[in-house]
């Protein structure tokens, strides 16, 4: 059943009526989140600003077909996961390439304006620093579906239920994941926690 109070729901139907200022506002508000989605299922920060703009642009052009039967941040995230997907078995075809986007089509979306992921960190947080880098390294090592569960649920918006309907599987499942994601990345950190080596 569609929520009536999702606000971000409301703008894309004002997208739907053709309103741009609507479409940059929501631009504006899931730029970040999405990018550090992508980013960190692909480990790539110039392919995930690349797909990150492929997101918004299929949004674009799916607008005059949007239905307000889920939240809008359901519905965008499932456009991202299928889109990584899709890059993941790219990647595996021909792994040398990198995304080829039709530049031209981009003109009627907002300039993206992504923060510089590069933290320069002071010397007293180094390890902090590290232990962030291992975190991120465990998480991509998961298999696909649990490091997408747990991503997933590290953004605020969505609920359980939601990132159930991104995964397209059951709210018993999902939550089964996210636990079995949690666990695997609590025993391969917990060595280094230990000990601050690291054995990959």
């Amino acid at each position: 059943m569609p929520d009536h109070s999702d606000p971000d729901a409301a703008l894309m139907l004002r997208v739907k009526r053709g309103d741009r200022a609507a479409f940059a506002e929501l631009v504006g508000k899931y730029q970040q989140p999405l990018f550090n989605f992508i980013c960190r299922t692909l480990r790539d920060e110039a392919e995930s600003e690349d797909l990150a703009q492929n997101v918004f642009l299929q949004v674009y052009k799916s607008r005059q077909r949007y239905q307000h039967t889920a939240k809008f941040s359901t519905w965008l995230f499932t456009i991202a996961r299928n889109l990584c997907l899709n890059e993941i078995r790219r990647r595996t075809r021909h792994p040398a390439e990198s995304i080829e986007e039709n530049h031209a089509e981009h003109e009627d979306l907002p300039q993206r304006q992504y923060e510089d992921k590069k933290i320069h960190q002071p010397a007293d947080q180094a390890l902090h620093g590290e232990l962030a880098e291992k975190i991120e390294e465990a998480i991509a090592a998961l298999p696909e579906v649990q490091r997408t569960a747990l991503l997933l649920c590290r953004q605020d918006e969505l609920s359980y239920e939601e990132i159930a309907a991104i995964l397209d599987c059951s709210l018993s499942a999902t939550k089964s994941l996210i636990h079995r994601g949690r666990e695997t990345l609590k025993e391969k950190l917990k060595p280094y926690l230990q000990s601050g080596n690291w054995s990959g």
